[in-house]
């Protein structure tokens, strides 16, 4: 049985337990519950701080654990990066008073900066090879500056309206983060066979939602075309529809080129386009 530790409340959590449901594992997530058994699937959940599950995946207790990279960084446990789950998405940013001179990096030199994330902080200012002064803080960073304690934070960054609420300005980016699968370094053969098996099932969550399934009714005078604007996982499926001329034809389009190509197709003479999204995608 694998052991997987996520958030037990926070941004990451209630995304984890979505991500689970997805993979068809049943997992009861009950009211103070620090640890339960999916119904489905050999894995035990426990339902930790994030700030710790680096600690218990190094140590063993957790097998695995789902936390964003911003913390996995920041613990700098011995730890290794599975996967990353696309969700959960921040960034680890330098902020300073939006009316202070900023023109790069050494600007900050022997300046004091706020922050829950010294370690990245400290690091990102030696390679820079910037002598600032860090002060660690636990919460409310961003009013740091406002009440005279630093000149300047490094804080998760989302929308940046909090930034803005507190008339500080985004100057520099530390780290691009989103949640990730964790894993400790010992890992036997069973341990290793039953993650595969979960690996599998997320890619092809994830692979499901980049992609949508495509139906439209094509001309046949026009069909070459139309099908060469649509690769699909090897091949478009193409079907004669009951009136004569006319073929339906099925494909699937990633995410990204989507709008692209709907408007391409369109103007290639496609009708009737419809667009339906796909719950698994298995390679």
């Amino acid at each position: 049985m694998l052991k997987l530790a996520i958030q037990k409340s926070g941004r990451l959590h209630e995304d984890s337990m979505k991500l689970l449901k997805e993979c068809g594992i049943s997992v009861s997530n009950g009211a103070n519950k620090l640890k339960t058994e999916a119904t489905n699937f050999p894995l035990q959940v426990f339902f930790l701080r994030d700030d710790d599950i680096p600690q218990y995946v190094e140590d063993g207790v957790a097998d695995l654990g789902i936390a964003g990279e911003n913390v996995v960084y920041e613990k700098n446990k011995s730890v290794k990066v599975v996967e990353q789950l696309g969700f959960g998405g921040c960034r680890l940013s330098i902020a300073v008073p939006r009316g202070e001179s900023y023109k790069h990096i050494q600007s900050l030199e022997g300046k004091r900066i706020a922050t829950s994330y010294p370690f990245l902080t400290r690091q990102y200012l030696e390679r820079n090879k910037v002598n600032a002064e860090i002060h660690e803080i636990s919460g409310s960073v961003e009013i740091a500056p406002g009440i005279g304690l630093s000149d300047a934070i490094c804080d998760l960054v989302s929308s940046g309206s909090t930034l803005l609420t507190n008339g500080l300005k985004e100057v520099e980016t530390i780290l691009q983060s989103q949640a990730v699968l964790i894993r400790h370094n010992s890992f036997d053969l069973v341990q290793q066979q039953l993650l595969d098996k979960l690996l599998f099932r997320i890619h092809a969550v994830r692979k499901a939602k980049n992609n949508k399934y495509v139906l439209l009714n094509a001309p046949n005078n026009k069909l070459e075309e139309i099908i060469s604007l649509l690769p699909g996982m090897k091949s478009p499926t193409v079907l004669p529809l009951a009136e004569e001329g006319w073929s339906s034809v099925h494909s699937v389009l990633s995410e990204d080129e989507f709008w692209d190509k709907i408007e391409r197709l369109k103007d290639a003479g496609a009708q009737g386009i419809l667009v339906v999204p796909i719950e698994k995608m298995v390679m």
